[in-house]
């Protein structure tokens, strides 16, 4: 089955591309939750008018995503954990801790747009990446110092 997607979808395309995808998957999951559309003669015509649309829709976006970096990338939040032995803390610093700070310096981010392989759970500086785009990443710093 061809699909024109609308909008991007990890691992499959960029919004615009037309895709073969198996047919439940077209029917099933990317069609009905507005991901796609099937690619007929008459989509197919329509999608050069809606490729500009949809790059000037990326631009912007990438360009939002960029300023928000920026921002990221001069900041830093901290955490104050009680910590046992070894700077080993009582409990962890998850994605969802780091998030509600950066609400408090007014940034709007995403959870899952942060690539922590596990909650942080020791004393020290740490560098959280934050992918907010395919074309847009950031790092954040983190201090978790003693409490």
């Amino acid at each position: 089955m061809r699909v024109i997607l609308k909008s991007d979808v990890a691992n499959l395309g960029n919004a615009g591309d037309v895709v073969d995808v198996s047919g439940g998957y077209g029917r099933n999951f990317l069609i009905p939750r507005g991901l796609a559309t099937a690619a007929s003669d008459s989509s197919m015509a329509a999608l050069a008018h809606q490729q500009r649309i949809i790059e000037a829709d990326r631009q912007r976006l990438v360009g939002e995503f960029k300023a928000l970096a920026e921002k990221l990338n001069d900041t830093a939040v901290t955490f104050k954990r009680e910590a046992g032995e070894n700077d080993k803390l009582f409990g962890s610093v998850t994605n969802r801790d780091v998030v509600e700070a950066l609400a408090e310096e007014g940034l709007d981010v995403d959870r899952r747009w942060l690539q922590m392989e596990e909650p942080l759970r020791s004393i020290g500086l740490f560098n959280i990446e934050a992918r907010l785009h395919s074309e847009v990443s950031a790092t954040i710093k983190v201090f978790v110092i003693r409490a």
